[in-house]
């Protein structure tokens, strides 16, 4: 895939490492989520590297000082449901004070095409950064209609977090919406007939929450 501006693919050995342990098909249920779970943390160090910083005084031990915290704390975690939520704590271990909303999509089984059923912001979401979590990028069809909800819904600095891709929904999804900052764990092959990533992991949301 050539590079695409705001695209971002991760590259730490311990982020590869950790993807390879969910791959495994032997990779138990709780494993999986604690793995999920860390690599979102991992993302999320490097997908919020610009958040903004403001100086306050702080008194140490020795003097007082002017060092930089994060400046309004105003950040959004919207996960995808249901895959996504085996995300969010991950991020909220950086991010404590960040809001959490949720968009609730379901694939039709035929035309692999998104469906809304439940849409939840944080307020002002004008004002907050945004990232959209979502384990797998598959069609781009859930993050493109994710983002189209926010966006819809007034939010305007978004970023959308997954954990792998096929190079199909990179390219939706950065076609529809080139102002979203991507960042993936790991750019799969491709797409299979059924739509989904190979060689990829299974289905995210069975193995965070062991149903079939």
């Amino acid at each position: 895939m050539e590079p695409m501006e705001n695209v971002v693919i991760l590259d730490h050995p311990l982020l590869k490492h950790k993807i390879s342990r969910l791959r495994d098909k032997h990779t138990g249920t709780n494993e999986f989520r604690t793995l999920v779970s860390e690599i979102a943390a991992l993302e999320g160090y490097e997908a919020l590297r610009d958040l903004p910083l403001e100086d306050v005084e702080v008194e140490t031990p020795i003097e007082t000082c002017m060092t930089p915290m994060i400046a309004g704390k105003k950040l959004a975690i919207v996960p995808i449901l249901r895959a996504g939520l085996g995300m969010v704590d991950g991020l909220l271990t950086l991010v404590p004070t960040a809001k959490v909303g949720h968009i609730g999509l379901y694939r039709d089984p035929v035309t692999h095409e998104p469906h809304e059923y439940y849409c939840k912001l944080p307020s002002p979401i004008e004002l907050r950064t945004i990232v959209v979590v979502d384990p797998m990028l598959a069609t781009g069809g859930s993050g493109v209609a994710a983002v189209d909800f926010i966006k819809a819904h007034g939010g305007k600095k978004i970023k959308f977090m997954c954990i792998i891709a096929a190079p199909e929904g990179v390219k939706r999804l950065h076609e529809a919406h080139p102002d979203v900052q991507i960042y993936i764990g790991n750019l799969d092959r491709e797409l299979n007939e059924n739509a989904y990533i190979c060689p990829g992991l299974g289905d995210a949301g069975d193995r965070i929450f062991g149903t079939k």
